[in-house]
């Protein structure tokens, strides 16, 4: 039987309501997902929301996994899954508004997709350093498939349009995490 091979995805994760519970849950459900092995995961850093401002400040993370799954399935089945597990209500006329966790993929190997409603990377990542500061915290110099630049660049470059508060108080166990450190 030939399995599938094997790929490194970077997963934004985010949440600006009870996001001390929200994120640990997140990467908690990740692991127990038999499809996934998390190999780390970065600090959690606050900012400001973006688009709708009249709410609680965001707190962003990002976890690096191996996977067989390919990016659809990663998003709908288990991404999805786990944002329907922990609450997360989307509203249809503020895709900015507040969220118990959002989860995407921003970065899945060096593949470049880009279909209806769904883009690899995220084309996001070197506007706002809430993306790009936890992921270059995975892997620096990883280098983006389209920017052609390593993630520790791009943190660099977009760390000075955006204010970033660490929030130590806010830690992701997991097995992964703890061997890396």
């Amino acid at each position: 039987m030939n399995l599938p091979p094997l790929e490194k995805a970077f997963i934004g994760l985010g949440s600006n309501i009870s996001p001390e519970a929200h994120l640990p849950q997140a990467v908690q459900l990740l692991e127990l997902n038999p499809s996934i092995e998390v190999l780390k995961v970065s600090s959690v850093w606050e900012s400001a929301p973006v688009g709708f401002t009249d709410q609680a400040p965001f707190c962003n993370a990002a976890v690096l996994v191996q996977t067989s799954l390919l990016p659809k399935s990663l998003k709908s089945d288990v991404l999805g899954t786990i944002e329907q597990q922990l609450g997360r209500v989307r509203d249809p006329l503020n895709k900015n508004g507040p969220r118990t966790i959002d989860l995407d993929i921003s970065l899945y190997g060096c593949q470049v997709i880009t279909t209806e409603g769904f883009v690899i990377p995220d084309p996001e990542i070197a506007q706002r350093s809430f993306l790009s500061v936890p992921l270059a915290e995975l892997d620096p110099q990883f280098a983006h498939p389209v920017l052609k630049k390593s993630l520790e660049q791009i943190a660099n470059e977009s760390t000075t349009s955006q204010s970033l508060k660490h929030r130590p108080d806010i830690v992701l166990c997991s097995a992964a995490s703890s061997r890396s450190h």
